[in-house]
């Protein structure tokens, strides 16, 4: 099956260079391509891509702010954004907001075939100073909570999808230990479930 992809890129010249660089394998399949993001819901619902290239400058809406609005009705979906710098806020803020991954636009003809293939795989490479600004951010966050070491470690393989059972297994602690933890962890998020605090520790990025 070909994976869908949905270009957004105000620079004309470019997003051609990206269709004919994607037309060339055989694996996708460009189901749009745009130079605004003003009707990015409605395409998104309409062509339902696997993957979305997004610039950071575009006209009318910001593309950080299309990848808020994304985010809201759709967190499956990749988001490579594409930007002239690679160390600077827009691309923390965009991370943030649910890119899967940034490239480079000096380096879309070597990489953007590698990139779309990393970002499908799970992975999404990232400079160091914008690893280390993300790596902070979680911190601060998870600082807020005052999570412990261990309450945020047990909180990360819950979001992974492990059962009481397997967390205890894995840290070699008691399931009544593993339980009693967990019991903490909802108190200091004011959350009542493991769903409440999977979507919690997910969409303010405690994890």
């Amino acid at each position: 099956m070909l994976t869908k992809i949905t270009i957004y890129e105000d620079n004309e010249t470019l997003r051609k260079g990206l269709e004919e660089l994607l037309t060339l394998s055989d694996e996708f399949v460009v189901t749009g391509s745009y130079g605004n993001c003003m009707q990015v819901l409605e395409q998104l619902k309409e062509e339902n891509p696997d993957i979305i290239l997004m610039d950071i400058d575009m006209p009318g809406m910001t593309g950080i702010e299309a990848v808020k609005k994304i985010r809201q009705v759709n967190t499956g979906v990749a988001i490579i954004m594409l930007t002239v710098f690679d160390d600077n806020k827009n691309v923390f803020d965009a991370i943030c907001a649910g890119a899967s991954g940034y490239l480079l636009k000096k380096n879309v003809s070597e990489k953007l075939i590698s990139s779309v293939k990393d970002v499908l795989s799970g992975g999404a490479s990232m400079s160091p100073a914008i690893a280390k600004m993300v790596i902070s951010s979680m911190q601060r966050q998870a600082a807020d909570y005052r999570l412990s070491a261990r309450e945020h470690e047990i909180l990360t393989l819950l979001c992974k999808g492990n059962s009481y059972k397997m967390i205890a297994s894995e840290l070699n602690l008691s399931f009544e230990t593993i339980r009693s933890y967990i019991k903490k962890i909802y108190e200091k998020l004011q959350v009542n479930s493991a769903t409440e605090a999977v979507s919690k520790a997910i969409n303010e990025r405690l994890i």
